[in-house]
């Protein structure tokens, strides 16, 4: 194993010289990056530029075929407790409420029944979900199972946060209640997180750098840092330009996968 510098800091990630192979192709090459404990990073490329290989690398879901993948400075070799991933698909439990999804994250970590109980009551209602507590998944709308998917994400206190693509199918009005929601409970909470996301306005508004990628196989080109004053006017003309040149290297890198396809 070559020499890595690592650092031991619960939440850090370092990937370094990750390559992912499949039979018939490259998934990503060479990917290297070093994210500190907290931060909030935005994956952005063309698709099947391996955004979402990089997560499951992360998460232990996934083995690089090349390089390590490290968090909290240790190897990554299969899914933690310390790490959660939320998907566009809401994954939870169909025969168990909304109360049910998120107190049993809380008893899996060790807390007595009734004390995951009111945890999760009071993790609904701060995202406006208590009268709805005993409703089960199919009697929810789209952004009332993301939300509950969210919390109980959020509940078992992870370092790491990975989320692909977490928004997508949900309004504007409910995705910008999910995104308030999310930033403060990352500020809350400090964990580091990582996300997949094609919409530049989602990534502007939330990550303090943004990741863009090439593909294929999927490389990193740049690293483009974020102001991180909150809350941010993605209207405003510095913002506008970072638009710009988010979505002049989406419109490029787009091209040339057509290219090579």
């Amino acid at each position: 194993m070559a020499e890595v510098t690592t650092s031991g800091v619960k939440g850090s990630i370092v990937i370094d010289h990750a390559t992912k192979r499949w039979r018939d192709r490259m998934a990503v090459e060479n990917i290297s990056l070093k994210l500190p404990a907290g931060s909030f990073t935005a994956f952005i490329g063309p698709s099947g530029c391996g955004k979402s290989t990089i997560l499951n690398m992360v998460a232990g879901l996934e083995q690089p075929s090349d390089g390590y993948v490290f968090v909290s400075g240790r190897q990554v070799a299969g899914p933690t407790t310390d790490t959660a991933l939320l998907f566009q698909t809401y994954n939870l439990f169909p025969w168990m409420t909304a109360l049910g999804n998120v107190a049993f994250a809380l008893e899996n970590r060790g807390l007595p029944k009734e004390d995951a109980r009111k945890s999760a009551m009071t993790l609904l209602e701060r995202v406006g979900l208590g009268r709805f507590a005993n409703c089960t998944p199919s009697e929810l709308s789209g952004g009332m199972k993301q939300r509950v998917a969210l919390v109980r994400a959020f509940s078992t206190e992870p370092s790491v946060l990975l989320l692909d693509e977490p928004f997508g199918a949900l309004d504007i009005q409910t995705r910008r209640m999910m995104h308030s929601y999310l930033l403060a409970t990352w500020r809350d909470t400090h964990a580091t997180v990582l996300m997949v996301t094609h919409d530049l306005s989602e990534a502007l508004a939330l990550a303090d750098r943004v990741v863009l990628m090439s593909g294929t196989p999927g490389r990193i080109t740049e690293i483009v840092t974020i102001p991180d004053a909150f809350p941010r006017d993605i209207s405003s003309n510095e913002f506008q330009v970072l638009r710009d040149r988010l979505d002049n290297h989406l419109s490029s890198s787009a091209s040339l996968s057509e290219f090579n396809a």
